[in-house]
Parts: C-alpha cells; structure tokens; sequence
C-alpha cells in the first residue's frame, strides 16, 4: 500500500489530466445524451420528444442506414490496409538490414501531413478531368477501359475515399508493430528453427502470440479511428454522389450545421460512441478468447 505522501502526489499528477479529460470529453457526451431528446435547431427553446429521435433513427431514417453501412465498408477497408498492410510491412523490416529508419520515416510521412493536403492530393490523384494520375497509370498499362471517375462514380466512391484514410496511418501502425515484434526473444526463435520451423510457423506460433497484447490494443485504435473518420470523405465528396459515400459522421455533421437540427444530429452521436464501446468490448473479447482457446 502506498503511503499517504505517495498517494498525494499521485493525486497532484492525477486530477489534472482527469479534469480535462472530463471537460474536453465526458461533459460533451453527456450533453449530447442530453440533447438527444430533444428537438433544437440552436436557436429556438429546447423541445422535448422523448425517444422520438431515435425511433425516426432506426425505423425512418433511409439515409442513417446507408450511412450506417458505408461506415462498415469504410472501416473493412481501412482495417485491412493499416493493420494488414502494417503487419505486413513491420515483418519485413524486422528482415531489413539496411534503410530502416528511412523506411519508417516514409511510412509515417504521411500521418503527420494536413489532412486538406491529402485531400487535394487524391483528388488529384483520382481526377477524370484532367486527367489524374491513376487513370494516366491505367491507359499506360493498357487498362484505359477501366479508368473512371472514381469520385463520382457510386460502385467506387467508398473505396476511393476510404483508401486515402487507410494510407495515411498505415505507417502508424507498422511502427507500433515494428517495436512489438523486435521485442520477440531471438532465443525462441533460434530454438523453433533448431527445432525444423519455417518462417510462417515462426510466426504464427511465435511471434504473433507474443506481439497479441500489443495486436489487440492496435485494432481497437484503428477501428475506433475509423469508426469516427470525417475529414477525409468530408472533403473529398461531402458524402456523394448521392448518399453514396456518406458515412454517419458526415450524416451527423450536415445534420447539426446544414439542416440545424442538433436534437437528431445528437441522438446519431450518442449512436457512433455506443457503436464504437460495443466494437471494442467485441475486439476485446474475441482476441482475447483466442489467445486463451
């Protein structure tokens, strides 16, 4: 037990951080709770309505469940970019003998550049007109028939805004693997191909198990960073064509600041932060059932 002087101090250390996380985030979620059952459009007095935002929500709204699925499609691919992409890479540099550290640098690059920077980037990169740099790479390769307007073209629009989210943290999380599997005992390792192991059973059977705390807490960042992605669809289609690319962040943005209706616009916010617990409780579970089966 630690003595009193401690525990003050750990206090004094403590309330601070404590504070503000309640200010800058419980106090925000709290008022959204709030207001979600009400009807405000930021000007007028406060309405109630009880449950009624959310049962229009869920029985109808057509457009919150458009949304609600572009948001999985949105996340499978930026899952599969970071986490496969990064898992993939953080292997093969543990195999680098040399230019590391430029590698990782040019992979992280693009986690610290201005999202609008981004934006304005892969639109140029999927422009039709001029034309961009994916289709001038198409018509190079003899594939100019497939070249389109990714944009605004409702069968791509959602992989064409979700690509640009998954590379910009992919060297975000090659770091943080990177530094879990360099920390695996090279003894194991030595032992398994002493022993006859190839390199997929090294890593399935040793590697990954040992890196799996570090696994787990790595997919819950990059769902819940991709469960709450704005800035990039925001810019790149505000959602269109159509509702093609709307995302319920979009969809609760335009909400509250285009049709002013903060009471709906609260209630699809309380939605996302619930949708997000119950994403990392299920993570949480099912990896760690894993590692104890």
């Amino acid at each position: 037990m630690l003595p009193s002087r401690s525990r003050l101090s750990v206090l004094v250390f403590l309330i601070p951080p404590l504070a503000l996380y309640c200010i800058a985030v419980l106090f925000p979620i709290l008022q959204s709770l709030f207001l979600s059952f009400f009807e405000w459009d930021g000007i007028s007095d406060l309405q109630f309505v009880g449950l009624a935002n959310y049962i229009h929500m869920f029985t109808g709204d057509t457009v919150f469940w458009r949304a609600f699925f572009n948001a999985l499609g949105y996340l499978v691919i930026c899952l599969v970019l970071q986490l496969g992409g990064g898992l993939v890479v953080a292997s093969l540099l543990t195999s680098l003998r040399r230019g590391r550290e430029l590698v990782k640098t040019m992979y992280l690059l693009p986690a610290v550049i201005s999202t609008v920077a981004i934006a304005f980037l892969f639109a140029r990169i999927y422009s039709a007109d001029p034309v961009g740099l994916l289709n001038q790479i198409l018509q190079w390769v003899g594939l100019g028939d497939v070249a389109r307007p990714w944009l605004s073209d409702v069968h791509t629009v959602l992989a064409a805004v979700s690509i640009p989210e998954g590379w910009r943290f992919t060297g975000l999380y090659v770091l943080i693997i990177y530094a879990a599997l360099i920390a695996v005992p090279a003894e194991l390792e030595e032992a398994a191909r002493l022993d006859g192991a190839n390199a997929w059973r090294i890593f399935t059977k040793i590697r990954f198990p040992y890196i799996r705390p570090v696994w787990i807490t790595t997919v819950i960042m990059a769902t819940t960073y991709a469960l709450r992605g704005f800035d990039i669809p925001y810019l790149l289609t505000n959602g269109g064509p159509g509702q093609s690319s709307e995302l319920l962040t979009t969809y609760m943005y335009k909400t509250a600041f285009t049709s002013t209706n903060y009471g709906y616009a609260s209630s699809i916010s309380v939605f996302i932060v619930v949708e997000c617990l119950v994403a990392v409780g299920l993570i949480y579970l099912l990896l760690r059932r894993k590692a104890d089966a």
